[in-house]
Formats: C-alpha cells, sequence, structure tokens
C-alpha cells in the first residue's frame, strides 16, 4: 500500500483499487483481491463495523429469505448456520468471520463517510473525498447496494408527527413498544417480519396495506447437531448441499417465466392463505390482484397468524393524511398511535452512490442515469472508466441468491484488472456501442415477463416503468454472461511513458 497521506491516519496517498462498502459485496471483493495476491487496497465504510444492511437492518424478526447455505460465500462456508433461513445476527457475525478470516480489517477505513469521487482523465485515476481525507485510486468498486436509503411514501403531514417515527431499516431501539398503539405502513419483506414480533409485545397494531403480497410458507427448522458435525468434517458435504439448493431455487424461475407455472404458484400460495386465515373478510384483503413474483415473492409462517390475533387491524384503505396523533384514511377515520414505523422498503432504482460519483466531463452517474440505469453485464459504465459496479443495474433476482450474482462480478472484476494489466493499460471503460447493444437485449427479454407486465406497481420498476433491477433469466445464466471477460467490448487507454 502507499505511503500515508499527512494529517489522515490509516489513509494512503494512492490505492490499485478502492471499495465501497462492507456488505456482501464489498467484502466479497476485498476477499478475493486477497485470495488472488492482490494487497494494494482500501476499503471505505461508512459504520464502525462491517455487515452493509445486515449491521443496518436490525429490527426485529429480521432474517433472510434465502437459505442459509447458499446465502453465503462459496469460498467461505460455514457448516454452524443454527437454522435453515438464518436470523440477522446470525449473518452478521458470518461477514464478521469474514472479514478477520481474510485480515480485511487493517485494510477498512472504518466510520468514514464517502463523499465524492471524480474521474481524473487527465491523471487516468479516481480522486476520491471521503469524510476523513482524500486519496487516489487507479480503480474504484462500489459495493454500495441499492437497498440503502430508506424511502418513505409521500403523504400529506408525515413529518408533523410528535410521537416516535422511524422506518424498518433504521430501527429505534430505544423506543418502548410495550403496550402502546403502534402504526405500521407497508406490507413488505421487512414488515412481514417484524409485525408478528411487535404482535407480541404492543398494545395495539394496526397495519396499512397498500396491496396484499404474495406469501408462501417459510419452511424453517433448526440445524442439527449431526449437520453442524458432518458439515465441518467433510465440506465436501455442504458443497453438495449448497449446489443442489441452488439448483432447486433455479428451478423455481420457471414460475415466474411460464404463466402456466405460476398459476400452480399461486394456488399453492392462495390454499396457504385460505389455511391460516380463517375470517374471509380479512382473507379477501391478503388476496393479491397481481401475478405470483411481479412483487417479491414473501415467505412467512407467523405473519397471517399474527393479522388474526385480537389486538392487530389491518387497514387496506388508502392513508390520506397524517396529524401530530393520528392517521386519517380516505374514508375520513382517524386513527390514534404512539408510535409511527415505516416498512415501505427502499428506492432500488435511484442508487444513492450513483449521486457521488463523477465521469469523464464531470457528469455525475446520476445525472447519467436520470432517465434509467444501465451498465455493460450490470458491472461498468460508459464515460465511467475504471468504475465496476456490483449489484448493478439488472443484476438483482426475484429467485435465487444475490451472493451468487456478486461472486460472478467479482470473477469478471478481477479479469478486468488482469486484462488491465496484460495490456499495460491504465483506463478500462465499455464501449458504447457494447453496452447499449446489451442493455437493448435485457430489456427485450424482460419485456411481457411477469417482473416488468405483471400488473403491479414494484421496486423493480423505475419512474418510466422500465425494469433496470432484475435480472431475467436463471442466475446461472448469468455467471455464464461474464465468466468470460470480453476485450473487444472495451476501450483501453495505455499507460503513457510520462506516467
Amino acid at each position: 500500500m502507499s505511503e500515508p497521506l499527512e494529517g489522515a491516519a490509516n489513509i494512503p496517498r494512492h490505492v490499485r483499487v478502492a471499495i465501497i462498502g462492507t456488505g456482501f459485496a464489498g467484502l466479497g471483493m476485498a476477499a478475493q483481491l486477497v485470495r488472488n495476491g492482490i494487497d494494494d487496497f482500501l476499503v471505505v465504510e461508512r459504520g464502525s463495523e462491517v455487515g452493509g444492511t445486515w449491521r443496518d437492518n436490525s429490527y426485529p424478526g429480521a432474517a433472510c429469505d434465502i437459505r442459509s447455505d447458499l446465502y453465503s460465500f462459496s469460498f467461505a462456508p460455514n457448516p454452524n448456520w443454527s437454522h435453515r433461513y438464518s436470523r440477522q445476527p446470525e449473518i452478521l457475525d458470518y461477514l464478521r468471520g469474514v472479514a478477520d478470516r481474510f485480515e480485511l480489517r487493517p485494510r477498512i477505513l472504518f466510520e468514514t463517510e464517502f463523499l465524492r469521487g471524480e474521474w481524473d482523465d487527465s491523471a487516468g485515476l479516481w480522486r476520491l473525498q471521503t469524510s476523513r481525507g482524500s486519496f487516489t485510486a487507479t480503480v474504484l468498486v462500489s459495493g454500495h447496494g441499492p437497498l440503502i436509503e430508506p424511502k418513505w411514501p409521500a403523504i400529506e403531514g408525515l413529518e408533523s408527527f410528535t410521537g416516535p417515527r422511524f422506518h424498518s431499516a433504521q430501527w429505534r431501539h430505544d423506543v418502548d413498544l410495550v403496550g402502546a398503539r403502534v402504526a405500521v405502513i407497508g406490507t413488505g419483506a421487512s414488515a412481514i417480519q417484524f409485525v408478528p414480533e411487535l404482535q407480541k409485545v404492543v398494545g395495539h397494531l394496526t397495519v396499512f396495506q397498500r396491496t396484499a403480497p404474495w406469501i408462501v410458507p417459510r419452511a424453517d427448522r433448526r440445524t442439527s447437531g449431526l449437520r453442524k458435525r458432518v458439515f465441518a468434517r467433510v465440506p465436501a458435504l455442504q458443497r453438495f448441499s449448497r449446489r443442489w439448493v441452488f439448483a432447486a431455487a433455479e428451478a423455481r424461475f420457471a414460475g415466474f417465466r411460464f404463466r402456466r407455472i405460476g398459476r400452480l404458484f399461486e394456488s399453492v400460495s392462495l390454499r396457504f392463505l385460505a389455511r391460516q386465515v380463517t375470517d374471509p373478510a380479512l382473507r379477501a384483503k391478503l388476496t393479491p390482484e397481481f401475478r405470483i413474483g411481479c412483487k417479491r415473492i414473501l415467505i412467512s409462517t407467523d405473519y397471517y397468524p399474527a393479522l388474526m390475533a385480537p389486538n392487530v387491524e389491518l387497514v387496506t384503505e388508502s392513508i390520506a393524511s397524517v396529524d401530530a396523533a393520528a392517521i386519517v384514511t380516505a374514508d375520513g377515520t382517524r386513527r390514534e398511535f404512539d408510535v409511527l414505523i415505516g416498512g415501505t422498503g427502499f428506492d432500488a432504482t435511484h442508487p444513492p452512490v450513483a449521486r457521488l460519483l463523477y465521469g469523464r466531463a464531470g457528469v455525475s452517474l446520476s445525472d447519467r442515469w436520470s432517465s434509467h440505469m444501465e451498465a455493460l453485464r450490470g458491472t461498468t459504465v460508459r464515460d465511467f472508466p475504471n468504475l465496476f459496479l456490483l449489484v448493478g443495474p439488472n443484476t438483482a433476482l426475484g429467485h435465487n441468491s444475490i451472493v451468487y450474482m456478486i461472486e460472478a462480478q467479482v470473477d469478471y472484476v478481477l479479469q478486468a484488472l488482469r486484462a488491465m494489466e496484460h495490456r499495460g493499460a491504465r483506463s478500462i471503460e465499455p464501449r458504447p456501442a457494447a453496452q447499449s447493444a446489451y442493455n437493448a437485449r435485457i430489456q427485450s427479454e424482460l419485456a411481457g415477463t411477469v417482473w416488468s407486465a405483471g400488473g403491479c406497481t414494484s421496486f423493480y420498476l423505475d419512474d418510466s416503468g422500465r425494469n433496470t433491477t432484475l435480472w431475467p433469466h436463471r442466475a446461472a445464466k448469468f455467471r455464464s454472461a461474464v465468466r468470460r471477460f470480453d476485450e473487444t467490448e472495451y476501450e483501453y487507454e495505455a499507460v503513457t511513458p510520462s506516467a
């Protein structure tokens, strides 16, 4: 690593690779750099610990909806998962363990806000500003995922509520909810996890639902001691289990791609709803009116029972306004609350990091993406040399593990670094024609699918209704798409003798 910058402890003047964030993406990139013998890198992390979304989302009941064996790095298996579906504290511990195992902490700037990244065309490098000082990097990798900035709906008077008001991603553990009158706005993936936990302790809980989600049973169970011991002693068996779980998840893709199979999934979900909700009126409110998969499919076995509890009310009338102590719905009903909690998700199509990155001619990535996000193979963007986006446009999944996608992208970035070194190039960026052709193909393949035309409004779609979030195929096909770094898709600038 280069010489430290004066007055800014631990910050070098220059590094080969700078990484933003220490969630799965950032840590995965850093760990693979170490595994490939690259130690000239630095990670910028705003928090005091690693973990990304699994550090920040600490709401009651927080857990993963992807099987534990698959929601982890293939190169860092964990034989000791306590459940089939891991809880937030355990996933956070796993990520801490990855940071320790690959000795990443000395290369992480904790409690350091990334403020701005500017591409310097004349010098062929990134000039990076942080809350602890500035430095330069040859390559910038963003591990800043899309589920970062909490999103509140535009509701009249929302700011006037005088009681505690917070989003699930910024949970207020200091707020005493025992016996309180609590309102929850939203019924997404986070809400269906914390609502059952709140129901156990609050005095009364009111859940405001805009659209009923599709929910399937959560076939969870504790991991046996025997399974842990066998996986620890015979890692090959855990690798086999991982492949089996992956194959099962891939098989579910057919339900999204083919309408007839999707109807079978819908019938399973509706039978589950009928078994758990005996009240016909409540069941009608909880019956989705769009195709399964149009929004994220949720998994839970305790959400429906929680809504059946006597201290819970489900409200489907739209919210008209909020005042100092109450929520008023469109039918004129005014309900008073002590606490207001948002389970309204994130703005996935306007990633905050895009506002901080400036490419050629000083154009920000957010301005470049003002109409819609796009990148070559979800990873690189024209006019932003040496920038690599992990969990970039059209790389998220509706049926399988995002960690699998991250690993595929990380390997693609490593290939790009090797290509730069082999060519003696100081910069690399997509050819405009290659990026345009790739994204035209992705949009063509998304057209008519449940993710683009499923009859709902989802976080997959941007302001114009374009799906810039999801990958339209099986996860394995994405790995195939980035398995080989195609140098003909890129332009290179050679290192000049004076450089």
